[in-house]
């Protein structure tokens, strides 16, 4: 039922679309048998029409996702249509059609049942009456600048039921001299009328979108569950970060971190807890996404994640890339395949670098400042990017298992490096008891190139000392395609695929992440996104270019250029 009435709305209003944008169209005899159809405005109001046929494509799009909003909206109308159409035009079998659909919907209430945001019910009144205000000034301004156009002498009574009847397309009592005049007035004041009606729609009908915040209360839960069952996922970690929200299995055994984006119910990687746990958590996490219309997807999860995933939520599974791991105990600087690396390193060296690695628990206050201060200064944007894949904060009292990897320009006599000459940094969260993740990689722009392949070789080689025998790496985004595409014997689309990899990597570093990751001879671990249904990859990418920050949201907001603005300035003011 929500699929067909959101098609019945969809089609309307393309039709009220079509028939105010080409008007032979009404002397056809389609539009005679199509006018039998409940919400299809006649060729009285051009601009009715047009701002009709709007409006039912947005309500369309509501009723498909079974919001509860947009079918008390439709209730309303078709009553309304149903009477207008009886009394006013005397169409007897539109009227009937609606009342019979109307009866159909509302049987069938219970399938629409999906919330919408509650603030933004406040926010279209609000809005709906401020702009109202505006646009009645707004139109009165309008008609009184063309005034000498006017045929006779209207009171003000006259002006403001015809400023009102403009703004829904229809003509109002005064008259003008030209129709090139009649024009001027009548078409600013249906463009604000439709304006105000989408605007409101809009705000009535968008999705909610919760704050994503992780209580205290939360964040200890979950860090119980990594440490009994932290080592089972790489980027188990990443779930605390303070800009996700949570949710539990009903035991409480396994957890899901998930942030709503653009509509998306966006999770990252696997559930954390007991694996026998996770179908309990996946079943809330489906009711939850159900219950708001939210589209349910998961970024960046594992095979075995995504095999559960597929199974207890009926989704599909899109292998996106590989997660590069390198086992500390095997790393090896000899050989050919190290050159590169072995090179970067003995010139990094004989620059006068020196490297500290450390526990966060073990920095005093002044390191972790200066450490905030220089990651903040090292951004290559105004956003902070990351969301599968990293913390979002340096240096916080609450992971002091976290280590940093540090570079330092000309160490003082006894081999301890000064921190003003802080140089590059990596940072690493705990996975599990005996493994680390990178969360970030920054340096300074000043210093020398390969800092960052340096900085990883130093920690692999003292990985042992600290009791860790794995550490991921970058994700490497369609690693598959790259490292099949170059081969020799690549088919044609294959070649293409990557051809289009490498024009992307322009602006997303698709390329680069994989070389990089290539230099360490790492294994390299699949990694999946889970999907309800193709229609849907278009709109899951865009949340997830979002969450990851590539597609920050008001970019074009006067915060964010003043945001923009102020990091620049700090890169040029602050020395490194």
């Amino acid at each position: 039922m929500p699929t067909a009435a959101g098609f019945l709305a969809l089609l309307v209003g393309v039709l009220n679309i079509w028939r105010t944008v080409n008007p032979p169209f009404t002397r056809t005899r389609f539009a005679e048998l199509t006018s039998v159809l409940p919400g299809v405005v006649g060729p009285l109001a051009g601009a009715t029409s047009l701002v009709a046929g709007v409006l039912l494509i947005m309500i369309a799009h509501g009723l498909r996702r079974r919001k509860a909003r947009a079918w008390r909206l439709i209730m309303v109308l078709l009553p309304v249509s149903a009477l207008a159409e009886w009394v006013r035009w005397a169409h007897f079998i539109t009227a009937a059609l609606t009342i019979v659909i109307f009866f159909v919907l509302l049987a069938a209430r219970k399938e629409f049942y999906a919330l919408s945001d509650p603030r933004t019910r406040w926010r279209a009144l609000w809005a709906l009456l401020l702009l109202s205000m505006v646009d009645v000034a707004i139109g009165w301004g309008v008609l009184n600048a063309h005034s000498r156009a006017i045929a006779d002498e209207p009171g003000p009574g006259d002006r403001i039921e015809h400023v009102l009847l403009g703004l829904f397309g229809v003509s109002g009592p005064i008259r003008f001299t030209t129709a090139h005049a009649a024009d001027l007035v009548y078409f600013p004041l249906a463009a604000l009328g439709a304006l105000t009606a989408v605007t409101t729609l809009y705000l009535a009908l968008r999705p909610e979108r919760p704050v994503a915040e992780l209580t205290p209360e939360q964040e200890q839960a979950v860090r119980g569950l990594l440490r009994r069952h932290g080592a089972g996922d790489s980027l188990g970690y990443f779930a605390l970060r303070r800009d996700k929200s949570v949710i539990f299995s009903p035991t409480g055994k396994a957890v899901i971190a998930y942030r709503v984006v653009a509509g998306v119910m966006l999770a990252s990687g696997d559930p954390i807890g007991d694996v026998e746990a996770w179908p309990g958590a996946i079943r809330e996490f489906m009711t939850k996404a159900r219950r708001h219309a939210w589209v349910p997807a998961v970024i960046g999860c594992s095979e075995t994640g995504g095999k559960v995933w597929s199974r207890e939520a009926e989704l599909s599974a899109l292998e996106i890339g590989d997660e590069a791991i390198v086992e500390a105990a095997e790393f090896r600087l000899e050989g050919r395949a190290m050159r590169n690396v072995r090179q970067m390193a003995h010139r990094t060296e004989r620059a006068g670098y020196a490297c500290e690695i450390r526990r966060v628990g073990e920095l005093e206050t002044q390191e972790r400042d200066r450490l905030r201060r220089a990651a903040q200064a090292w951004r290559d944007s105004a956003n902070e990017r990351g969301f599968s894949m990293a913390l979002g904060r340096i240096g916080d009292a609450a992971d002091p298992e976290c280590m940093v990897a540090t570079a330092h320009k000309m160490p003082d006599e006894k081999g301890i490096p000064p921190w003003g000459d802080l140089r590059a940094m990596l940072h690493f969260v705990p996975w599990g008891t005996h493994g680390l993740s990178l969360d970030l990689m920054r340096r300074d722009r000043g210093g020398d190139p390969g800092l960052n392949e340096w900085l990883i070789m130093k920690l692999l080689q003292a990985a042992p000392e600290y009791g860790v025998t794995s550490v991921s790496l970058n994700f490497a985004m369609f690693r598959a395609v790259l490292a099949r595409g170059e081969r020799l014997g690549a088919g044609p689309m294959l070649r293409a695929w990557r051809d289009m990899l490498i024009f992307l990597s322009r602006w997303f570093q698709i390329e680069s992440l994989y070389r990089f990751n290539a230099k360490f001879q790492p294994r390299w671990e699949p990694r999946f996104l889970i999907y309800p249904a193709t229609r849907d990859l278009l709109r899951i990418s865009f949340a997830a270019l979002q969450a990851e920050a590539f597609i920050p949201y008001g970019v074009f907001s006067p915060r964010t250029v003043i945001r923009s603005v102020r990091v620049a300035a700090s890169r040029r003011a602050r020395p490194p």
